[in-house]
């Protein structure tokens, strides 16, 4: 079938259905005025009453179905006036010339009534139009002004306006991606053709008849873009308003994109400079003591066994600190790309912690821990060794940023489905601005990052580890009281994994 064809059987039942809505209110008005005359046939009523009753019912039909419809009416209840109210009754003419002057006015009367009925009708179709199309320009923009990417806003735009206004289809061209967006199947109607020649013309084209609308989206005398809107006729004002929103929309999204990738790279970049620092400050300090102890080797003095083992000590040593300093790079990378399996079984609490003093023993030095575990606690379904990994960064944290000499508590409890486990020191506190920074990676406490050895890696890949078990790490901290840092981690009875 070819678009000429589909367009005239469309067409042809919605100008069936119009023709026969219009001979029915046109048997309803006139049918109105024959009953008014059986009625006061019958009655003995005076001509002015007659002639009032006629103008009421004009006027109900001119408010009800406007200006052509009423005038017909008036001119039929005119004649039927003037045949039978009026004598001599049974013929058109008339005897009185004061009649003639009473039928006149009836006539003139009956049709300026009907003109002005017809103009506040029209007029309060217009306004109760225009205050419905404002209501749904403010559902539109409240749409338009959820989303920020680009991408997802364009695909949504033509479902928008179509639940906003009640359209049929709608499409969407934008020339700087040179594709159109559309709701559901192509139409026919809403041609990329069209759209594009909309868009090059830079004017709003209203086909009634066909219940077609096509808008440029423009932002000042700049067009972005064009709209074809089927099912609805809007007006000039309405159409306009559309295209500007969804042309501001689009530019606010694109600005949205732009100002998050900028954003990205200089975080992207602070981020680079925090690691730069961070490799300068803690992998310097290893090479150094490493370079110091090789060059003396390789010297030419003297050196004792004892001397010459201790120095191979300090490259061991300073070696696995390397070690470690890369492997935690490594496993934050992993961590934040979701790479990391983890094998969660039931254990019993007091073997991870058992596991993790071991992790911690060089760096606690043999200072106090004091285990707060309850002998009824469940058993945590964890991958214990990456559990035990989050409770050795917390002890050796404690560790470092707590006098020498303090103890360290390690408890725990239930809390519902899940176990919490808290590790507590006495050390100088974190005041409530940094509370919110510690887990970031590669922070570290402005007056300590230079006095205590450390990446800042170390709670952001706790943290992560802790999070992918579905649980939470946080802390609670008063300048001077110490901190405790808590996590919590699913019970062995829950069906919670990883």
């Amino acid at each position: 079938m070819r678009v000429d064809e589909q367009r005239t059987t469309w067409r042809s039942p919605l100008n069936a259905r119009r023709l026969q809505t219009l001979i029915v209110r046109y048997i309803v008005a006139l049918g109105t005025i024959a009953i008014v005359v059986v009625i006061y046939r019958r009655l003995p009523m005076n001509p002015t009453t007659v002639a009032l009753t006629f103008l009421l019912v004009v006027l109900g039909v001119a408010s009800r179905w406007g200006l052509t419809i009423a005038t017909t009416t008036a001119v039929a209840a005119t004649l039927a006036f003037n045949y039978f109210f009026l004598p001599p009754i049974g013929t058109f003419t008339i005897a009185d010339p004061q009649n003639w002057v009473a039928l006149l006015a009836f006539l003139i009367s009956a049709i300026l009534a009907s003109r002005l009925s017809e103009r506040a009708r029209r007029e309060t179709l217009n306004a109760t139009r225009r205050r419905k199309e404002v209501e749904r320009l403010y559902a539109l923009s409240q749409q338009l002004l959820a989303t920020d990417n680009v991408m997802e806003l364009l695909n949504s735009i033509p479902r928008y306006v179509c639940d906003a206004f009640g359209l049929t289809a709608a499409a969407m061209y934008v020339p700087s991606r040179k594709e159109v967006y559309r709701l559901g199947v192509d139409h026919p109607e809403l041609s990329a053709e069209q759209l594009q020649a909309v868009s090059g013309r830079g004017e709003p084209v209203v086909d009634e008849e066909r219940l077609l609308c096509f808008v440029p989206l423009r932002i000042g005398v700049r067009v972005v873009g064009s709209l074809g809107l089927e099912g609805a006729v809007l007006s000039r004002e309405t159409l306009e308003a559309v295209g500007s929103l969804i042309a501001i929309s689009i530019e606010r999204a694109g600005a949205v994109e732009t100002l998050t990738r900028n954003e990205a790279a200089r975080e992207n970049e602070k981020l680079r400079s925090a690691l730069l620092d961070s490799v300068t400050h803690e992998f310097r300090t290893p090479l150094t003591a490493i370079k110091i102890a090789v060059t003396t080797l390789l010297s030419n003095d003297p050196l004792s066994d004892e001397g010459r083992h201790d120095l191979l000590s300090v490259i061991n040593e300073e070696a696995d600190r390397l070690n470690r300093l890369v492997g935690e790079a490594a496993e934050m990378a992993q961590l934040d790309a979701h790479q990391v399996e983890l094998r969660c079984e039931p254990h019993d609490l007091g073997e991870v912690v058992k596991a993790a003093l071991e992790l911690s023993r060089q760096a606690l030095g043999g200072r106090e821990v004091k285990l707060q575990i309850p002998e009824d606690l469940p058993q945590v379904r964890v991958d214990e060794q990456r559990i035990a990994e989050v409770l050795s960064q917390l002890l050796e944290n404690a560790a470092k940023y707590s006098p020498a000499g303090t103890p360290i508590t390690v408890s725990a409890e239930t809390a519902g489905k899940m176990v919490r486990i808290s590790v507590a020191d006495q050390g100088p506190g974190i005041d409530d601005m940094e509370q919110s920074l510690i887990f970031e990676k590669f922070y570290r406490g402005r007056d300590l990052r230079y006095r205590v050895q450390g990446t800042g890696m170390g709670l952001a890949i706790a943290k992560a580890i802790v999070e992918a078990h579905r649980g939470t790490l946080d802390v609670t901290s008063q300048l001077g009281s110490g901190s405790v840092f808590s996590f919590t981690v699913p019970a062995a009875m829950t069906s919670t994994s990883a």
